[in-house]
């Protein structure tokens, strides 16, 4: 754990008591704060109790006195659609308002850092797509390489629980919108921005609010290396505002998925090929074609990111690519779960809309696609020119109806639920084709979450792998 410095002595109050809030409570408790909690959940309150925290309802203007700031979960909104009732009860009382990632970089770095060959470093990712992979892509490799490393934030553990840094260690943050848009302190020394597409919109009152809210971990937090998608305008108007007009453009690193990029520092992929240019000339190239963890365009930005990264970080490479090249996948995420009679069978459960099952469909020539569940606002109309990838897809869950419509012609078979649906698409499947879950849907018609969903997935593929 780390602990929050700069609150000791000092009331602060945390509201929603979640994994990040609890362990925001632990961590500024254990920096000498005194910490009033507060969570509309009773059984988080009765877990924050049983930790030795006693609630405090912050609805109430009592509770407010001497308190400095307030800590604020990811899930509770600061300003849009509407400001939660306790953060105008902040604003009215004068405390500020922050989150667990603003007391972590208010207290990550130590004195006896003065006293290390290598600081520790951390980099953060943000974007819309990918930083999840690209989050654990870096971790992967840097354990690879033989570099210490954590990873934390909105994937794994709370921020706060990681280990105080140790001599030459990165920090792999990924952040969301939700994270960056609070957060008082932002101090990456890497930071990513993957794209942007529409998502949150209400959240933060529209596509220039969402876009704000990450442009702060760059205008904001002044990393030394800034490495940025500009396969949009947002990405492109973003890199274009931190170069430098010396030395070529750093600190700022482009990547890109779908052109070929020149001047000053680029990494992109093109046809399964990942290629670094500096100044105008090539000075290196991986083969991405072969990388079963990492199938796709999509996959491939996110090894743009990730080689940018650790080339930021003065890796050579040839050691990135055999790191890359051991990386096995993200669970629910284009992850391979195996193979059997040439066939491939592979778990994107985080599909949850159309804009994600769009890349997992580009990723292979030849789907047995598996799809349905509580279909979002335009359900699946906008993939119909990649219908002709679809050899036959098998419908489950409450949008089995609908998304069939929209199918058309394409073969279909309604089956309800995932064991029949991977029992028929495995019996189905030819040599060269793969069972693909990318439902494009919500998956709380049948299941507690996409990892729910995605298990039991997998779960179908073993049986069918352990079959004779």
């Amino acid at each position: 754990m780390i602990p929050v410095r700069g609150y000791e002595g000092h009331r602060v109050a945390v509201l929603g008591l979640g994994r990040s809030g609890l362990v925001a409570a632990r961590a500024l408790r254990a920096g000498g704060a005194e910490v009033v909690a507060w969570d509309d959940n009773p059984e988080a309150r009765a877990a924050a109790e049983a930790e030795g925290f006693t609630p405090v309802d912050l609805s109430r203007d009592a509770a407010w006195e001497d308190v400095r700031t307030l800590i604020l979960s990811p899930g509770i909104p600061a300003l849009y659609p509407a400001p939660n009732p306790i953060v105008e009860k902040a604003w009215t009382h004068g405390a500020v308002v922050d989150n667990d990632i603003g007391l972590f970089f208010r207290s990550y770095a130590t004195e006896d850092w003065g006293l290390m060959d290598r600081p520790p470093r951390v980099i953060c990712v943000t974007g819309s797509n990918g930083k999840s992979t690209t989050t654990a892509l870096i971790h992967h490799c840097l354990k690879a390489i033989g570099m210490p490393a954590q990873m934390a934030g909105n994937i794994g553990r709370g921020v706060l629980d990681l280990e105080p840094g140790v001599d030459g260690e990165v920090v792999v943050l990924e952040l969301s919108s939700y994270q960056t848009e609070v957060a008082r302190a932002l101090a990456p020394d890497i930071a990513i921005f993957m794209n942007l597409t529409p998502d949150h919109l209400d959240r933060h009152g529209g596509m220039g609010g969402y876009f704000a809210a990450k442009r702060r971990l760059f205008a904001e937090g002044g990393p030394e290396r800034a490495i940025i998608g500009v396969d949009e305008a947002e990405g492109r108007y973003l890199a274009a505002e931190m170069r430098q007009e010396a030395e070529g453009g750093d600190p700022v690193i482009r990547i890109s998925s779908a052109q070929k990029l020149v001047g000053g520092w680029n990494v992109f992929a093109r046809k399964g090929f990942l290629s670094e240019w500096r100044k105008g000339r090539q000075v290196a190239s991986i083969d991405l074609r072969e990388m079963a963890g990492l199938p796709g365009a999509h996959n491939h930005q996110n090894a743009c990111a990730a080689y940018a990264a650790l080339r930021s970080l003065g890796v050579a490479p040839k050691k990135i690519e055999v790191a890359l090249a051991s990386y096995p996948g993200l669970p629910h995420r284009c992850q391979l779960i195996g193979e059997k009679g040439g066939v491939r069978f592979v778990n994107d459960s985080k599909a949850t809309n159309a804009d994600a099952a769009e890349k997992a469909l580009l990723a292979f020539p030849r789907v047995r696609w598996i799809l349905g569940g509580r279909a979002k606002d335009g359900g699946i109309a906008a993939l119909a020119p990649l219908f002709d990838r679809v050899a036959k897809a098998y419908l489950i869950g409450e949008a089995a109806e609908s998304f069939g419509a929209t199918l058309g012609t394409v073969p279909q078979e309604t089956c309800g639920d995932m064991a029949t649906a991977v029992s028929r698409a495995a019996a189905e499947a030819e040599p060269g084709e793969v069972v693909l879950l990318a439902p494009a849907a919500a998956s709380f018609d049948q299941y507690s979450s996409f990892e729910t969903r995605g298990d039991d997935f997998v779960a179908a593929v073993q049986r069918v792998l352990a079959a004779g």
